[in-house]
This record gives C-alpha cells, sequence and structure tokens, in this order.
C-alpha cells in the first residue's frame, strides 16, 4: 500500500508526480489543437511502402487523417468524433463506421493500430502511471512511468512502459504490452529537433516484438499548433470534401 509518507518519497526523489510527467509530454505532443504532415513508411525484410498523410486533431474528442499518397489511397480518410470512428473509402465511394473491436487492429497493414491514428487512448486519461525510475535513452535522461488501464478504460494494451525525456518531455521510447503482460511493440524515438515552436522527436520507429526485420517508421514533416480548426470540421460530410 502507498502510503502518505512513501508517496512524499517518491514526489521529493523525482522531482514531480508521474501524473504530471504524463500530463506535460501528452500536452507538449499533441497541444490544445494541432494540423500535421506525417510520412509514413512500412518496413518488412523484402519489401518497402511509404504512405503520405495530413491530420488534423482538436483535443482527445476529434482527430482526422487524410491520406495524400501513394496514389491508390489517396482520398482515404479515417475520422475519429467523441466516441465514435469512420473511415471513408473513395475506391468505393463508401463510409464504414468502425467497431471499437477494430481498435487493436493493424492499420493500413503497418504496426500501428487503428487507435494509434485516431488517439482515441489518452495517456493522461484513461491510465494510472506509476514511477519506476531514471533511465538514459538516446542520450537523454528520462524518468520511467508505467501505465496500467484504468478500470473502465477502454483501452487496447495490458500496460505501457514510457520513457519521458527530463528536460524537454519528450516520450523517447515507450513498451506496449498486451494484457498476458507480453510485450507487443517497441516506439523508439529520434532526430529532435524545432517543430512547430516545440522540440520534439521527429521521427518515431514501431518495431514488433516477435516479427524481426519487420518496422513501421513515422516522420514528422510538419506540424502547426495554432491551426484554425472547430468542432464543425469533424463531420462524416466533411471527410468527402477535406483535402
Amino acid at each position: 500500500m502507498l502510503t502518505a509518507l512513501s508517496f512524499l518519497f517518491i514526489i521529493s526523489s523525482f522531482g514531480q508526480s508521474a501524473s504530471t510527467i504524463i500530463q506535460k509530454a501528452d500536452d507538449k505532443m499533441k497541444g490544445d489543437k494541432n494540423y500535421s504532415e506525417v510520412t509514413v513508411q512500412i518496413v518488412r525484410p523484402t519489401w518497402k511502402r511509404e504512405m503520405k498523410m495530413k491530420s488534423w486533431s482538436l483535443g482527445t474528442e476529434y482527430s482526422l487523417s487524410y491520406l495524400t499518397a501513394p496514389a491508390k489511397d489517396k482520398g482515404t480518410v479515417f475520422l475519429k468524433r467523441n466516441r465514435e470512428l469512420w473511415n471513408w473509402l473513395p475506391s468505393i465511394e463508401r463510409t464504414i463506421k468502425m467497431p471499437p473491436s477494430m481498435l487493436a487492429q493493424s492499420w493500413m497493414g503497418s504496426d500501428l493500430t487503428n487507435d494509434d491514428l485516431v488517439k482515441e487512448t489518452s495517456n493522461k486519461d484513461d491510465f494510472t502511471p506509476k514511477m519506476l525510475g531514471e533511465e538514459t535513452v538516446g542520450g537523454r535522461k528520462c524518468w520511467k512511468i508505467e501505465m496500467t488501464p484504468k478500470p473502465n478504460a477502454a483501452v487496447v494494451w495490458g500496460k505501457v512502459i514510457s520513457w519521458v525525456d527530463q528536460k524537454d518531455y519528450i516520450y523517447m521510447k515507450a513498451e506496449y504490452y498486451d494484457e498476458d503482460e507480453y510485450l507487443v511493440n517497441t516506439m523508439q524515438a529520434g532526430g529532435i529537433k524545432n517543430l512547430g515552436g516545440r522540440t520534439l522527436a521527429s521521427r518515431m520507429e514501431i518495431i514488433p516484438a516477435e516479427e524481426p526485420g519487420n518496422k513501421t517508421v513515422m516522420i514528422m514533416e510538419k506540424i502547426d499548433f495554432n491551426a484554425n480548426i472547430t468542432p464543425s470540421f469533424f463531420t462524416v460530410q466533411n471527410m468527402k470534401r477535406v483535402k
């Protein structure tokens, strides 16, 4: 049991609570709203595929992603509006409402999940963080924090262990475990630079634990934390019009 004395020891030892650190890391990475342009590379032992997309998000309630390349996928849109998830497929001119069970499924054949794309899961809202210690990742001193799902949170993972940079509150590494506590994916960040006026990781690699040679690379090309967007942008009707 965590007593008041031991809680104060944790705070004094690490300077601030795990909850505060996760809050700051999430707020810095996402902001209240943002527009971004991202390149996604799916790497396999015998082939490589590249996609490009534009994404908009507003708080934790709204997000919309629009694929701009390759040509055969251009125009595909993924929308999250509150707790509802939608997919627009221009090739068949059809809008599909995605059930919650699809959150854990692969996004476009990558090592990302649909949950990763639409950001349905919130680190600060859906998990209870616990400080594990300090470690150096990528030459940066980090807090090591374990996050376990809150009782009623609809999350994909059984637990997540995150390494957060102590200087710039960047997620430098994260390990994602299933409900049986088997490691599924590892995220490694790099390419630290100024993006949208903030010091952020411009490159993230998602590496599956049991598929040697496989990885998915996300490269942040551009991000704007002052994008002029409102809830009215995130509609099923707009999925067909957005460019």
